[in-house]
């Protein structure tokens, strides 16, 4: 970390029961000079990867569905939530660990896979860094069922979409989610499903 306007920076671990959530403590450097001591709190969960598959002659996306305890304590009355196929990196690069999550998660393999995006989520309170990849699948390349790994309790529904409906899923509020959201427009604006 080279930012000359931090010093004193002060670790404190506060929970490492699912993932690591630390308190930093530090000095700061306001724009007149002087310091002031602050104090942040940061979720480090790893980073990850997402992927947006697509099938541009049926003009289709594969998305999941599943729950996320998160979202149902904050309003999602259901708790249930439309994403693109996206897990952790546990030591992988991105390109690998988005397509071993794909066959896990959608049962689709695939070789070929484009990052589009690297972004920080929630740069005010997570460490994560989330690449995001666009990836073409066909019918053939479908080897499994899908579903989720069943050691990491998931429980995930394939879907697969009209592009057009998934657009309009995003704009009603069906489609919640960041990355899932981010993946359907990047492929709108540059005119990779369509």
């Amino acid at each position: 970390m080279k930012n000359g306007k931090i010093r004193n920076i002060e670790k404190i671990l506060l929970s490492d029961n699912w993932y690591t959530l630390n308190k930093y403590k530090f000095d700061y450097q306001k724009e007149d000079g002087t310091w002031e001591t602050q104090e942040r709190e940061a979720y480090d969960r790893g980073n990850g990867a997402a992927i947006l598959l697509y099938n541009k002659e049926k003009g289709t996306v594969v998305l999941t569905r599943q729950f996320r305890m998160p979202t149902y304590v904050n309003g999602n009355e259901d708790g249930m939530m439309i994403e693109a196929c996206a897990g952790l990196l546990d030591g992988d690069n991105p390109e690998d660990c988005i397509r071993k999550e794909t066959e896990e998660e959608t049962g689709y393999r695939i070789d070929n896979v484009e990052k589009v995006i690297e972004t920080y989520m929630s740069p005010g309170s997570v460490t994560e860094i989330l690449y995001l990849f666009i990836g073409q699948y066909e019918d053939e390349m479908k080897v499994g069922e899908g579903g989720g790994s069943e050691h990491e309790t998931e429980n995930i529904e394939v879907l697969e979409y009209p592009f057009e409906t998934a657009i309009q899923m995003m704009k009603t509020g069906e489609i919640r989610d960041s990355k899932t959201i981010m993946l359907l427009q990047y492929a709108q604006i540059h005119g990779i499903v369509s």
